[in-house]
């Protein structure tokens, strides 16, 4: 798709991203999950997998944002084809994880942000419970790890205007579930995964 491969172009251009890999996950879906400083992470992930990845992976993303205009909708449902999600009012036919499990079971991947929020301090804080029941849905299903370096300086939380800035993007070596873990411990080893880049 023409649009997708332009704006990926575009976006390794403009940030210079790199991404460096410590291990691929292979073949076949994976659940990508990364810390979160910028509006521009998902687009700087999703132009940082290779083009044979980029085009089966679904990022989350807040349905309450990308449904507030026609450009928004356009990019979040034709070009990321992005998993649409709530914050707010969450039922059981709304449900989060309903969607974004969906999209596994079709084949595809996802990326998420587990700590639920964009940090403005550098710190990558606690991650939230979803990351732990995803897995445990799919324990079969490689979990990467992504760390993005330097991207909060491109553009911090409340600015409009991007700063050119080389970033990277450390793809992790994937871990996987392990049934006997705790969710909190679980949470823990995740976050360490990715701070550990």
């Amino acid at each position: 798709m023409l649009p997708s491969r332009v704006l990926a172009a575009a976006t390794r251009l403009f940030t210079g991203v790199r991404r460096l890999s410590a291990s691929p996950h292979g073949e076949g879906p994976a659940i990508y999950y990364a810390n979160h400083t910028s509006h521009l992470d998902t687009l700087v992930i999703w132009s940082a997998l290779p083009a044979e990845q980029r085009v089966l992976t679904s990022p989350a993303a807040a349905e309450d944002y990308w449904s507030t205009s026609a450009l928004r909708r356009y990019v979040a449902n034709e070009i990321f084809k992005a998993v649409l999600i709530p914050r707010e009012a969450i039922k059981r036919d709304n449900n989060p994880l309903d969607r974004l499990s969906a999209c596994l079971e079709g084949g595809r991947s996802i990326l998420i942000f587990p700590e639920g929020t964009r940090r403005t301090d550098g710190d990558v804080g606690p991650f939230k419970s979803g990351l732990y029941h995803l897995a445990r849905r799919f324990p079969h299903l490689p979990l990467v790890p992504v760390y993005l370096d330097n991207l909060a300086r491109v553009l911090p939380k409340g600015t409009l205007l991007p700063v050119p800035i080389i970033v990277q993007a450390h793809f992790c070596a994937p871990i996987h579930f392990d049934e006997k873990e705790s969710k909190q411990a679980f949470l823990d080893r995740a976050r360490e995964a990715m701070l550990n880049h």
